[in-house]
């Protein structure tokens, strides 16, 4: 197993191209063709963890926080950023990042936060628009399941919960091969009528150069009508936050107190409550308060995150109550979720938990 094909993985499970423009996820440190040997995760890397993964044998580190997010001009070891980056060049230990491209995609960060508050019903509070391509090719009767086939399987058609969907549609295709063109069908010089399909698929944005280059693959013409249309439609599986409801209403102290206890919070802070029972929550993995005004068009009883500044508390005007518990002790599950699915994907080679608690904040 090379560092690449663990890239390609976590690159499958939450592409990179659904990473914020500010955000730096993917490999940051090592060889891509180097081999893996044990696998580290941990929410943060810091120069502990890099210490936990040369004593446990492993010489690659996946965390959801990158370490390299502003740009490093010189790595002399002058900060904690500069020390951990040397400590792991030095022992050859790969540093993979998958942030925001995890916040982002459905069954990511928010999802996980939402699945430990037992919500049900839940969608993306923010979906991202332009994310999605139609492509319409064009192709003979007799190549047509082929075609589909083909592009379903490198990633076209899948739209929620459903995969190999298209469109077709009949009609007759007109061409006249030059003098130096090697036909499918016809003769040189001669106009020939086909009877054709038009197939229509819906393509992501990290799936298009594949689908494509399937598409090309398959495809017995040699010159391939096709059209690659860019959606402005919202993609309802891809943005910030998630919203879901409680299976049963629960009294507001009573909620916050399992929130407090299910997130091991050293605190909560929030605002007043505007209702005794709550029922709908939103919540954002991380630093969410950019969130709160789609919390509020959604009807949230609740909007949960962190990292919320004390002047941003005062723009919940009522509408709803923010619970501010923690950056860290929002996205702690990511990490075993991280775990988990590596586990499921992977046999030969360990991936373990850190045992560094890497919230750099206490609370009395």
């Amino acid at each position: 197993m090379q560092v690449k094909e663990l890239v390609s993985f976590l690159n499958h499970i939450a592409p990179f191209s659904y990473q914020e423009s500010y955000d730096n996820s993917g490999l940051l440190v090592g060889d891509p063709n180097n081999e893996i040997k044990g696998v580290l995760v941990a929410l943060d890397c810091i120069e502990s963890v890099v210490d936990e993964a040369i004593l446990h044998g492993a010489n690659v580190i996946v965390t959801h926080h990158p370490i390299i997010f502003k740009g490093l001009r010189r790595i002399t070891g002058a900060n904690y950023v500069e020390r951990t980056v040397l400590k792991a060049i030095k022992n050859d230990i790969s540093l993979i990042a998958i942030h925001t491209n995890l916040d982002n995609v459905h069954f990511g960060v928010n999802h996980i936060i939402s699945e430990k508050l037992g919500l049900k019903n839940c969608k993306i509070l923010s979906p991202k628009a332009a994310t999605n391509f139609k492509l319409a090719v064009f192709a003979p009767q007799t190549h047509a399941d082929l075609l589909r086939e083909a592009m379903a399987k490198a990633g076209a058609g899948h739209i929620g919960d459903y995969d190999f969907c298209s469109f077709s549609s009949e009609g007759e295709g007109r061409f006249r091969p030059g003098a130096d063109a090697s036909p499918f069908l016809g003769k040189s010089g001669e106009l020939e009528v086909v009877k054709e399909v038009k197939i229509e698929v819906i393509v992501s944005e990290h799936a298009l150069n594949a689908v494509l280059h399937s598409m090309k693959a398959t495809h017995p013409y040699e010159e391939i009508a096709y059209d690659v249309i860019g959606l402005t439609n919202t993609n309802e599986y891809i943005g910030s936050g998630m919203i879901g409801t409680l299976e049963n209403g629960m009294e507001v102290m009573e909620f916050l107190n399992f929130l407090k206890k299910t997130f091991h919070c050293g605190t909560v802070r929030y605002t007043h409550p505007t209702k005794s029972v709550v029922k709908t929550i939103a919540v954002c993995g991380g630093s969410g308060s950019f969130l709160l005004k789609d919390a509020i068009r959604a009807k949230a009883d609740v909007f949960i995150t962190g990292d919320f500044k004390y002047h941003e508390f005062f723009d919940a005007e009522d509408h709803l109550m923010i619970a501010d518990i923690g950056h860290f002790e929002s996205e702690q599950y990511t990490s075993e979720w991280l775990v988990a699915q590596m586990k499921k994907k992977f046999t030969n080679f360990a991936v373990r938990l850190t045992s560094v608690n890497t919230n750099p904040i206490n609370y009395l």
